[in-house]
């Protein structure tokens, strides 16, 4: 007599596959980085000669206790290994064409350039300096390693630099969990968040610099935030790695910490939902342990930031070197950011850089008009339309499902308002960016932190609007449109003399 099936063995199969098919995802999220860390030279606009004086600090076990000067190590490399294709062009030199690499000259002509350049470096302050020590400290603890196997020079700098190919590729499967733990039967979105995340654009990710650990630390820590929504009641290691997630988040970037709300808005939900009484006390303790998991880090953090820099966050210094002066709070509102033509200049760009990062090569920015309208103008419909589904209660939401939504929006949301408080705080004085002209903080990095959140409520809205094949070849469209376009847009690099392909 022959036995039935078993459903959890027939279950097995797609669940296999779809796993298979998410580890192919990293290693195409891993190979891309790759190639564009590869392509692209040292060192970059988005201040990468600072973040490597900084690792080559943190490997050497001295956290800087002041702005201080470049050290004399990242100088010389600066100096050696450095290209101007970021900040001019061609046409600016006699030549019409770049110089050659300071690295291909004859040895009395190279050590002449680069002692030159770097006396110039050393001279110079550190602005990045204050900046919380997670990336930093790991980092350098890489370049250590690379040491260890006997690399040096610019093969150096490239191997910090693939230490985003294991943060890109794990970023991926954090994004396939966080949507199976949401929408635990909707297949589409289990697989549309990773591939999105596979494909996105940001050039945070081809360059040295904290930013890129944000979206993985708190993609854990939204992780662990449904977690603890589902729990009942919440474990305490849950609740300790959900905190540490957190403090983590906050040390990769100082931006960060406009992230904590998310965590208050989740413990609302959960004390909201408490099904008995009699769980109230074991809530409260992993509710406790969430919350010293978290502000413990931050506060050690915090209290050498006095005791180094004299405030708490140690961006006084930052501010006063980029000569920057804080406005009274009854200043802040006579801003262009309320007017038409400032939401006009201030959000595309923001959003459409929360994509394809700010990169510039050859003293323009590296994007295109189509690809960025596409980028600014698909997300807000998706934020929008992501928002309005929260409110009928006839949708088909499970009531973990709406409150996971309402965190990922928070997540992008407190994020985006911070950074339009950070543009009407400061009178910018001489700065080149932000500027009095332009008075806005438009770099999408800083709202990166919250990937995982976007691109849940992306997918969301897709497999909402859409079904069936339409939905499929949509999707299909929409990937094809952003690696085609960020291969376009990135190409120039691939040429460039300075980059590691060309390294003897």
């Amino acid at each position: 007599m022959k036995r039935p099936p078993d459903a959890r063995c027939e279950q097995a199969g797609p669940q296999e596959s779809a796993k298979l098919f998410i580890w192919f995802l990293c290693l195409v999220a891993g190979v891309r980085t790759f190639l564009f860390c590869a392509a692209f030279p040292f060192f970059n606009n988005v201040d990468e000669q600072a973040h490597v004086d900084l690792v080559m600090k943190y490997a050497r076990g001295e956290p800087p206790r002041d702005l201080g000067h470049y050290s004399s190590e990242s100088a010389y490399y600066i100096s050696l290994y450095g290209t101007p294709e970021f900040f001019m062009a061609p046409q600016q030199f006699e030549t019409n064409d770049f110089p050659p690499a300071n690295w291909t000259l004859p040895a009395e002509q190279r050590e002449q350039a680069v002692k030159s350049s770097s006396a110039w470096w050393r001279s110079n302050q550190n602005h990045e300096s204050g900046e919380p020590p997670l990336y930093y400290a790991i980092a350098g603890l890489w370049l250590n390693l690379g040491r260890v196997f006997g690399i040096t020079g610019a093969w150096l700098l490239y191997w910090v630099r693939f230490l985003n190919v294991f943060v890109a590729g794990s970023l991926v499967w954090i994004g396939f969990v966080a949507a199976k733990l949401v929408f635990p039967d909707r297949q589409f979105i289990h697989l549309s968040v990773p591939v999105l995340l596979a494909v996105w654009p940001q050039t945070v990710f081809y360059s040295i610099q904290s930013d890129v650990l944000s979206p993985l630390c708190f993609g854990i820590a939204f992780i662990g935030l449904i977690k603890f929504l589902r729990a009942e009641p919440p474990t305490l290691p849950l609740a300790m790695w959900t905190g540490l997630a957190f403090a983590a988040t906050c040390l990769a970037k100082i931006t960060n910490i406009a992230l904590l709300p998310v965590a208050g808005i989740a413990v609302i939900f959960k004390l909201r939902n408490l099904p008995q009484r009699r769980t109230l006390r074991a809530l409260l303790v992993s509710l406790a342990v969430l919350i010293v998991s978290a502000a413990v880090p931050i506060a050690v953090w915090f209290a050498w930031n006095y005791h180094t820099f004299g405030d708490l966050t140690a961006t006084g210094s930052k501010i006063e070197f980029l000569g920057w002066t804080r406005k009274r709070v009854s200043d802040w509102l006579p801003h262009p950011i309320f007017t038409l033509n400032g939401v006009k200049e201030f959000w595309p760009e923001l959003i459409a850089s929360l994509w394809r990062g700010e990169f510039i090569w050859h003293g323009k920015r590296l994007a295109s008009q189509g690809s960025d309208a596409f980028y600014w103008i698909s997300s807000t419909l998706a934020i929008g339309l992501a928002v309005i589904s929260l409110f009928p209660r006839s949708t088909k939401l499970t009531d973990l499902q709406r409150e996971s939504l309402w965190l990922a929006f928070s997540s992008v949301a407190v994020l985006i308002l911070f950074v339009a408080l950070l543009s009407m705080a400061f009178d910018f004085g001489l700065c080149v960016y932000p500027s009095r002209e332009h008075p806005y903080f438009t770099s999408g990095r800083l709202l990166s932190a919250a990937a995982v959140p976007f691109f849940l409520l992306y997918s969301r809205v897709l497999d909402r609007a859409f079904s069936g094949i339409p939905r499929i070849i949509l999707f299909g469209g929409i990937v094809l449109f952003i690696v085609v376009s960020q291969s376009v847009v990135n190409w120039p690099a691939f040429s460039s003399d300075y980059n590691w392909f060309h390294l003897p």
